[in-house]
């Protein structure tokens, strides 16, 4: 699937959809460059699955970060992560293979250890569409 976007609002709108479909043991792999509203995408996929904290960032130093919902959302950034050994020291099997849902942000630097059942997504910029224009690509079933 791929839809287009033409404000932070659209794309939030978006992904809260998405949200409301997720399932138990969902896993998302989000991508895309630094500043294509990655964050913005997950703060409404959060909110899709019922998650209330309003102050969702990317985790990028801290590599995780937990929200209560519907089903609990577990937001990964491994941007910095190094090697498979650092994912391994996060315990993200327990995550990926428990009762809520993750959303994993720089996916493609750690896909040896991504599930096959994973739905990607990767979200680009396109600047003569505009500065706030997103195209969106979904591959995977949630």
């Amino acid at each position: 699937m791929i839809l287009e976007t033409f404000s932070p609002k659209e794309t939030e709108e978006f992904a809260y959809k998405l949200g409301q479909e997720a399932k138990k043991g969902s896993i998302i792999c989000l991508s895309g460059d630094l500043g294509v509203g990655k964050t913005v995408f997950t703060r409404g996929f959060a909110k899709g699955l019922g998650v209330t904290d309003e102050y969702i960032t990317s985790p990028t130093f801290t590599i995780i970060n937990e929200y209560e919902g519907r089903l609990n959302l577990y937001h990964f950034d491994v941007y910095r992560i190094g090697s498979i050994e650092e994912m391994d020291d996060t315990g993200y099997e327990d995550y990926f293979f428990g009762d809520g849902v993750c959303l994993v942000e720089w996916a493609e630097l750690v896909e040896e250890i991504i599930p096959e059942n994973a739905v990607w997504i990767k979200i680009e910029k396109d600047l003569s569409k505009g500065d706030e224009y997103r195209k969106i690509t979904v591959r995977g079933d949630l």
